[in-house]
């Protein structure tokens, strides 16, 4: 019996620039964290709660997964008055 399932990565493709804030959620239009590459050829982009929510089911037919969900827990620098 032949297996029909694609290897899946979670590493970022070195091909493949960072997900923007002009990238956005192909469900709810905010901005993407997620980028999904099928083995179609096509890409899908996702909003971290998108994300978690299909995440499971995305993973089974992509080809790769670029996961930026790291990014909503990182500190903004703040520039303090002495410093403008």
């Amino acid at each position: 019996m032949e297996r029909n399932e694609a290897d899946v990565t979670t590493a970022i493709a070195p091909d493949r620039a960072a997900l923007t804030a002009s990238d956005r959620c192909d469900r709810c239009g905010a901005q993407a964290y997620l980028r999904v590459e099928l083995q179609s050829g096509g890409e899908l982009l996702f909003c971290a709660h998108h994300a978690r929510e299909h995440g499971d089911k995305l993973r089974e037919i992509a080809v790769t997964v670029v996961d930026e969900t790291h990014k909503l827990h990182q500190t903004p620098a703040v520039t303090t008055d002495d410093e403008r």
